[in-house]
């Protein structure tokens, strides 16, 4: 292990000794295991994390079919829609330039 020496403000050094008192080991440990922690957490996280998780609160907040995703004719009809030029999320048509 190699030796680090940092400079603590005094209420986070009462805070890593009653901490250490708690557990009953010394400050050092409480100081590696907290940084290791966090350092872990926010760098390195050790679960992948699902589309789904990211939009969880937007999931059901939509009206329309349940079956959106899984239904061939909603994606023909998308598909007819853009070539078309419909806005499906406007409801407008698109301007295209004259040919």
């Amino acid at each position: 292990m190699t030796a680090v020496s940092v400079k603590l403000f005094e209420d986070l050094v009462r805070d890593v000794a009653t901490e250490a008192r708690r557990r009953g080991i010394s400050k050092s440990p409480v100081i590696r295991d907290e940084l290791q922690a966090r350092l872990r957490r926010v760098h390195w996280p050790r679960t992948r994390v699902a589309c789904a998780d990211l939009v969880g609160d937007l999931i059901g907040s939509l009206t329309g079919s349940a079956d959106l995703s899984t239904n061939p004719r909603y994606l023909d009809e998308a598909s007819l829609d853009e070539a078309s030029g419909e806005d499906a999320l406007r409801g407008r048509r698109r301007h295209r330039p004259h040919r």
